[in-house]
C-alpha cells in the first residue's frame, strides 16, 4: 500500500470487504484493524458507508480520484437500501447529519450510523453520518463541537489509532473543551460468533451505546 501505491501516489482504489466484526469467519478474518494503520498514510482517502447506497456512491468516488482511495465495507447483508444504478459521486471529507438533537451529538462512522441513529432517537441526540475517516470533516466536528455539551463517536474499529482518535486531534488542535468520550472495539482478539452477539458484547449496537452515553453525562444533562 505504502510502497508500490501512496508514496507515488497512484489513482487506485481498495475495496475492503469485512470491515468490523464477522461473526463466525473469527479472530483471523475480523476488520478491527484497518482503520488504524490506514489513517496514518499520506495521500489516501478513507470513506466508511452506513449502507448499500452510499457504498455504491462511495466507490464511485473513489474512482474518480486522482490519488489512492479506500472503501470500507462490512460482511454480510446491508440494510436493505437500494443501491439504484447511478455513479453519483460524494464531496470528498464531508459528513451529513441525519438527525437534529440536542446535548448531545453522536459521530457515526460506517456500519454503525443505523445503532447510533437508534440510540439517538432515544437521547433526543444529534446524529452525524461522518462518511469520512480521511480527511475528516473538521468543520463539522468543530460546528458539533459548539453547538453541543457532549461529543461521542461511534466506530467498528479498534479504539487505537481509529476514527475516533482523529475526532480527538481536530478538538484538540482547535483547543476545543466539549466533553469527548470514543465508543469502539476493545484492544484485544475478539472470537468468532454471531455479528449481532458480538456487537452487543463489545458495546456496539444500540444499547451498548447508550450505556456509555448515560455513564458520560453530567447530572444536569441526565
Amino acid at each position: 500500500v505504502i510502497h508500490d501505491v501512496a508514496l507515488q501516489n497512484l489513482p487506485v482504489v481498495f475495496a475492503i470487504d469485512r470491515g468490523g466484526l464477522v461473526g463466525a469467519d473469527g479472530p483471523t478474518h475480523h476488520g478491527t484493524l484497518d482503520l488504524s494503520f490506514l489513517a496514518c498514510i499520506p495521500n489516501l482517502i478513507i470513506m466508511a458507508p452506513a449502507d448499500e447506497a452510499e457504498c455504491r456512491q462511495m466507490l464511485s468516488t473513489a474512482f474518480a480520484q486522482d490519488c489512492p482511495a479506500a472503501v470500507r465495507y462490512p460482511r454480510g447483508k446491508g440494510t436493505g437500501t437500494l443501491p439504484g444504478s447511478s455513479l453519483e459521486t460524494l464531496p470528498v471529507g464531508r459528513g451529513k447529519i441525519l438527525r437534529q438533537g440536542h446535548t448531545i451529538a453522536v459521530l457515526a462512522f460506517g456500519s454503525l450510523v443505523p445503532a447510533a441513529l437508534a440510540a439517538g432517537e432515544e437521547l433526543d441526540a444529534t446524529v452525524a453520518n461522518m462518511r469520512f475517516v480521511k480527511p475528516i470533516d473538521r468543520e463539522l466536528i468543530l460546528q458539533l463541537a459548539a453547538e453541543h455539551s457532549l461529543l461521542v463517536s461511534v466506530e467498528e474499529n479498534v479504539l487505537i489509532g481509529g476514527a475516533g482518535s482523529e475526532v480527538a486531534r481536530v478538538l484538540e488542535e482547535a483547543g476545543s473543551t466539549v466533553s469527548f468520550v470514543r465508543i469502539g472495539l476493545p484492544d484485544r482478539f475478539i472470537d468468532h460468533g454471531d455479528q449481532a452477539l458480538l456487537l452487543a458484547e463489545t458495546g456496539l449496537d444500540k444499547n451498548g451505546i447508550l450505556q456509555k452515553v448515560h455513564s458520560c453525562l453530567k447530572p444536569q444533562d441526565k
